[in-house]
């Protein structure tokens, strides 16, 4: 058989990126949205088959977020904001509401340590009584990428190299360094931060922008901050080679064990909100996951507490089948045209479906606690009987009617198809530089270090050391030099 086979034919060679159908590509790097800020529109075809393909790259654990942990416990309202939020789970102080949290790594296999250097994923389901609310997050508050068109690509250079299956951070660092605003997130990945001590010592933040939405249908902005109650604690590196030595499930066990004991963890729930008649005011793109808002400009509102009280039964049931999607939100809770929520709304539950099957939200940990009515039936692995004879709707047989009509976001959108980025980018080096300033000095060397020994791998070239050197002193002058000095 000749080994070759398998490979496209090489008539009509062309050096542009294109389809799987073999259609040329002319622009790969930004969704089609109507205007530059979207929101995204479902034709764009090469942005769903991207991600569709990407969802269905591993069998059967998740693509990312394959290691985690989880618990359940409730979340407790605490403060009124029905000024901002007609979410009923948020209607008065005392209300509670029975959740799931899910913590992970986000590159790595199942089976990987828990001492990577990684970002973390920080995830709760919410189960309301008007439905079920998933929050899903990270322990870092901005992301590499603005687009989700990129998020396959970025994904695939933090993955082990796919001709020997080592981690070579060239890789990285060659993708990324066609982005610059990616920077900020290295100075989270690369501080301390970059590795916490245990899931009950991290941070949570919503990343993206969603929307709120009160009775009278006024909206504004929000950004989702979970702050832990116990202090926010990371090991060092040395420290993580010990740990990671000695227990690979140390942060698995450490939340386990804490809950057992009666030790139960929990976290503050604070948010940023800006009106959306001032988003013109600052100097970057408030739906812009790369960058963060100036808290002394929109400083943090309590609103309530997360405490996780009881372990899960199951670790396959509520864990490995435990599925969530920014998609599922409630009355009150709406999205925002950050394309990269977008694309999400639509990946999370494509790569659902792909890996637990149609009816995942059928499965115990997935549905929610409140009544449900739909007609969708059947398809693989089916385990709800359904004796109805009506399976459609409207119908004069079933007295089913549409729900009260509840707020979402009523702004005009005029703009034409286009693929571009978003217009206000602002100073892609102004805030990692003022966060790197903001570090004790001892701080500042474990970051120039880490630094360091990452651009000195050898397949690291030259031309990628100046192009990562030259993004740091724009950053802070002093952290390019040094850096520079280091190596």
């Amino acid at each position: 058989m000749n080994p070759h086979s398998h490979v496209p034919s090489s008539a009509f060679d062309t050096p542009f990126t294109t389809t799987n159908a073999g259609a040329p590509v002319w622009n790969d790097d930004h969704s089609l949205t109507l205007g530059p800020r979207g929101p995204i529109l479902l034709e764009d075809y090469h942005l769903i088959e991207k991600i569709a393909h990407f969802a269905r790259e591993r069998i059967p654990e998740r693509v990312v977020h394959a290691r985690g942990a989880s618990a359940k416990g409730f979340f407790e309202c605490t403060h009124d904001i029905t000024h901002l939020t007609c979410a009923d789970f948020l209607r008065a102080p005392g209300v509670k509401t029975p959740v799931i949290a899910r913590f992970s790594t986000v590159v790595h296999e199942r089976g990987s340590p828990e001492t990577i250097r990684n970002p973390r994923g920080f995830a709760i389901k919410f189960y309301t009584r008007e439905g079920n609310w998933d929050f899903l997050g990270n322990n870092f508050p901005v992301f590499f990428i603005r687009d989700g068109m990129k998020f396959p690509d970025l994904m695939h250079a933090f993955r082990p190299n796919p001709k020997n299956n080592v981690p070579e951070n060239w890789k990285m660092f060659d993708f990324l360094s066609h982005f610059p605003e990616s920077i900020h997130t290295f100075f989270f990945l690369f501080d301390d931060v970059g590795i916490p001590m245990d899931y009950r010592h991290m941070e949570g933040f919503g990343v993206n922008t969603y929307t709120f939405i009160n009775r009278q249908g006024e909206m504004h902005y929000v950004k989702f901050h979970w702050k832990p109650a116990c202090g926010v604690h990371s090991l060092l590196d040395d420290e993580a080679i010990t740990v990671g030595g000695k227990n690979h499930s140390h942060a698995t066990q450490d939340l386990y064990e804490a809950i057992a004991a009666g030790s139960y963890p929990e976290w503050k729930l604070y948010v940023q909100v800006m009106g959306i008649e001032h988003e013109d005011h600052f100097d970057f793109d408030p739906l812009d996951d790369t960058k963060i808002w100036p808290e002394d400009l929109l400083p943090l509102q309590p609103v309530g507490r997360l405490v996780l009280d009881r372990n899960i039964d199951n670790f396959f049931a509520e864990n490995e089948q435990l599925a969530f999607n920014p998609g599922l939100v409630v009355p009150g809770i709406y999205y925002s045209d950050d394309k990269s929520l977008q694309s999400r709304v639509f990946a999370y539950a494509d790569t659902q479906r792909y890996r637990l099957g149609p009816n995942y939200l059928s499965l115990p940990v997935n549905a929610p606690k409140c009544a449900f009515h739909n007609n969708q039936y059947d398809g693989p692995m089916n385990f709800v009987q359904r004796n109805d004879e009506v399976d459609y709707f409207p119908s004069r047989t079933v007295p089913h009617r549409h729900a009260e009509r509840y707020p979402i976001p009523n702004t005009v959108i005029t703009g034409r198809r286009e693929k571009s980025s978003i217009k206000k980018q602002g100073d892609d080096f102004k805030q990692p530089g003022e966060r790197f300033r903001s570090w004790e000095h001892d701080r500042q060397e474990r970051f120039i270090h880490r630094w360091a020994v990452a651009l000195g791998h050898p397949k690291v070239s030259h031309e990628l050391r100046t192009i990562w050197l030259s993004f740091l002193s724009k950053c802070d002058e002093s952290l390019g030099r040094e850096v520079a000095n280091h190596l």
